[in-house]
């Protein structure tokens, strides 16, 4: 962890008997690294009444001088009056930023952290089904009746549709456990079930379609980890271990999502000093072949071949991995795969009894958020000793020349924690314009609201720099942009009210990708990144070969000429893809998608002969909320390719959403080619609002 401290130094006081006008003010800026360490014998007992010249720190091989030292012992804490304490409330909810300097009320209570064990209890709604909120609140319950120390500190926060504080710190038993009993049943939202693409190894259950809100996992998963830094930033100016349970039923990450945001979290934990403990309410599961007995038969031939069980439990996988990061990278534990949900409890006061808090002010003064390795090492060899092994440092950017902002651009697309300050969100499809040549359009978008914009005196100070790359799985450069976007002034009000789009694109080959981009606003130096991986299919094996879809709520004229062959740009138009997929109902909803190479029609017998290069695809777009289908749009038919330099039928539709009532939505585009018999059905979730 490391903690930022300012030191004011009034130039008066350094010359009382010179009489002086203004008070002027030295700013001095220096690092307070804290590592917490643990030190056991040989028989795994707690080392007690070591001193500070017992350990000798490095961070990146050169010596540290311990300037401040701690011992923590939350064994000794007896029972006594109630005690609270505010440090959540004033900031959860909002966008994770540096830690600030405590309230008078804070500074005043945080002496009375000393041998104390602060714990979070973070109930993830999102996530969970009511039952699995049920267990949860018993654990927590059994907890408090049977576990809770007097040295506890206890908070509980929930993420259902915003972050909220549902009881800030206290050791009050009675408190605790009638805010953990206030979680009813009904508070389940249950947005990890269900699954998107294939009707295959899915329970046919006679309806004709069950739709879900899996894509909207994108932004949810985002939603959780930034909860989790905001919750960091709250508390990373108490230099004692802060441990937060994160309770859910997994954390799947589907489709395209910000792998950045969950490097982000991990490096805000670690520095805050706060260990996450995951625990994945699921608990044990048996995985049936044939699926559960309460569950209708399975579609397709999944079950027969095995394919079914290796889903599972690549579901299962998947749900879990995020969690077991989680908890790894920031010191924790990960619980999963049992029913004895107490165990997250036990694990965290077993590692929070007792341990040693070294401080020292770090001799590397360079502001370039590099990773700085730490090493603590003991003169008594025979002490086995845990602690973390380093921390990320903070980077300036006010007195950066131009070439150092270029290569502080170029040091973010390498940097393996990227910087997530700037919110920024990316869509990708891919389209196939030559032999396994596909174009793939990127769309980035950073909310108006977070691009501080200048007066006319400086605007060209009102810009925003985006560099790109895509990477093989051998993590060569495919692919790489640099540009820059200048933001006029004049339209300052509309674009804060609004969204800033930027789109570009590469040409590459089927194959496995990994995107990244980099986003800065030059007037506060803010960097935004997003990071995902991309899959273009094999057509050459593909039974039926059609492009990704594109939803969009605006086509505007374009001029734009360039050697890259963009579908998306068709007869003087550009078509403007949506990143996040919400509309209201005012607006029409465009949809743009490909077919390549629909089989050839023949004639019947005795029929008249058709055209050498007669095809027939038939498609249209249905929309459903949960099981109930409420608008589809007339069937269209195509006999001819409408791109033949690219072998392809081109659709696009255009639905107007006063059709649809606001809420959420899944979007299946229907798309049959008649003549081969092949058929898909891609699904995409959208929202709809007033």
């Amino acid at each position: 962890m490391a903690l930022f401290l300012t030191v004011l130094v009034p130039l008066a006081s350094l010359s009382p008997a010179q009489t002086v006008g203004p008070d002027y003010v030295f700013h001095a800026q220096t690092e307070l690294v804290l590592v917490n360490v643990t030190v056991r014998d040989k028989n795994g007992n707690f080392v007690r009444n070591l001193k500070p010249e017992d350990f000798s720190v490095k961070e990146d091989g050169k010596p540290q001088t311990v300037v401040s030292f701690d011992f923590e012992n939350t064994d000794i804490v007896p029972a006594t009056e109630v005690a609270q304490t505010k440090l959540l409330a004033p900031s959860l909810g909002k966008p994770a930023t540096p830690a600030a300097k405590p309230n008078d009320e804070v500074a005043a209570a945080l002496g009375a952290f000393k041998d104390r064990r602060m714990i979070v209890i973070f109930f993830d709604l999102s996530s969970m089904e009511p039952d699995q909120i049920d267990h949860a609140v018993s654990a927590g319950v059994d907890y408090v009746d049977k576990q809770m120390a007097p040295a506890d500190l206890v908070a509980v926060v929930s993420l259902g549709d915003s972050l909220q504080v549902n009881q800030d710190f206290t050791d009050d038993h009675a408190v605790i456990k009638k805010v953990l009993q206030s979680f009813g049943s009904g508070q389940g939202q249950g947005f990890e079930n269900g699954s998107t693409g294939s009707t295959e190894d899915t329970p046919d259950t006679g309806g004709s379609f069950t739709a879900d809100d899996t894509e909207f996992n994108i932004f949810n998963t985002d939603r959780r980890l930034e909860a989790i830094r905001s919750i960091a930033a709250s508390l990373a100016h108490v230099e004692q271990k802060k441990s937060l349970i994160y309770i859910s039923n997994g954390m799947t990450r589907t489709g395209i999502e910000n792998q950045s945001e969950l490097r982000a979290a991990t490096n805000a934990a670690v520095r805050a000093n706060l260990a996450i403990y995951t625990l994945d309410i699921t608990g044990l599961q048996a995985i049936v072949p044939g699926g559960e007995a309460q569950n209708a038969s399975l579609r397709g031939q999944s079950v027969y071949s095995g394919a079914t069980t290796m889903n599972a439990m690549n579901a299962n996988f998947a749900s879990q991995e995020t969690l077991v990061t989680l908890a790894g990278d920031t010191g924790g534990k990960a619980f999963l795969d049992s029913n004895d949900f107490g165990k997250v409890f036990k694990g965290v006061q077993d590692d929070t009894s007792q341990y040693y808090i070294l401080g020292y002010h770090s001799t590397n003064l360079a502001r370039d958020g590099r990773y700085r390795r730490i090493t603590v090492a003991m003169k008594n060899p025979g002490y086995k000793i845990e602690y973390r092994r380093g921390y990320y440092a903070p980077a300036d950017y006010k007195h950066a020349t131009p070439e150092d902002r270029e290569r502080q651009l170029d040091e973010e697309m390498a940097s393996d924690l990227p910087n997530t300050d700037l919110p920024v969100y990316l869509a990708a499809g891919y389209f196939r314009i030559g032999n396994d040549r596909f174009f793939i359009p990127i769309s980035l978008v950073v909310p108006g609201k977070e691009i501080p914009f200048v007066s006319d005196a400086t605007r060209d100070k009102a810009t925003l720099d985006v560099i790109g790359e895509a990477l093989d799985n051998q993590k060569r450069a495919v692919g790489d942009m640099r540009d820059t976007v200048k933001l006029a002034v004049n339209t300052t009000a509309d674009v804060k009210r609004k969204n800033v789009q930027y789109d570009s694109g590469f040409v590459l080959p089927s194959g496995k990708y990994h995107l990244k981009f980099v986003v800065r606003e030059n007037q506060t130096g803010r960097m935004g990144s997003f990071e995902t991986d991309v899959t273009i299919p094999d057509f050459k094996t593909a039974p039926m070969k059609m492009s990704s879809v594109v939803l969009a709520s605006q086509i505007q004229p374009s001029s734009k000429k360039g050697k890259i062959d963009n579908p998306l740009l068709r007869d003087g138009s550009e078509i403007i893809p949506s990143v996040t997929h919400v509309f209201t109902n005012a607006q029409h909803l465009y949809l743009y998608y490909e077919v390549y190479d629909p089989a050839k029609e023949t004639a019947a017998a005795g029929q008249p002969k058709l055209p050498a290069d007669s095809i027939r695809i038939l498609s249209n777009v249905e929309f459903f909320q949960g099981k109930v289908k409420t608008y589809e749009t007339p069937l269209l038919e195509t006999k001819e390719l409408n791109a033949e330099n690219r072998h392809a039928a081109v659709f696009q539709l255009d639905v107007p959403l006063n059709q649809l009532k606001p809420g959420f939505y899944t979007c299946q585009v229907n798309v049959i080619d008649d003549a081969a018999g092949h058929f898909l059905f891609p699904r995409l979730a959208m929202y709809v609002r007033q």
